[in-house]
């Protein structure tokens, strides 16, 4: 399968830094300092499960599959 265009829908990178965000954004308590933020970011990253990484990639034909259904509209997740 060639690399699908350039769309937030099927981009799986998208994906893992939303999966980052999250774990970031519920950390109690919250970063306050940039130095806080890239230790709360770094150490967030080591803890993604490599399968969540691995589960992302392998959904690429599907969510082609479904891009093309919806005709390059938004897809339900």
């Amino acid at each position: 399968m060639e690399w699908p265009a350039c769309s937030p829908d099927i981009n799986s990178i998208e994906h893992v830094w939303d999966a980052l965000g999250r774990r970031v954004a519920g950390r109690q308590p919250h970063p306050q300092t940039l130095q806080e933020l890239e230790k709360a970011l770094l150490e967030e990253w080591d803890r993604i499960p490599q399968l969540v990484i691995n589960s992302l990639i392998d959904s690429m034909p599907q969510r082609c599959s479904t891009l093309l259904a919806v005709r390059g509209n938004h897809t339900p997740y």
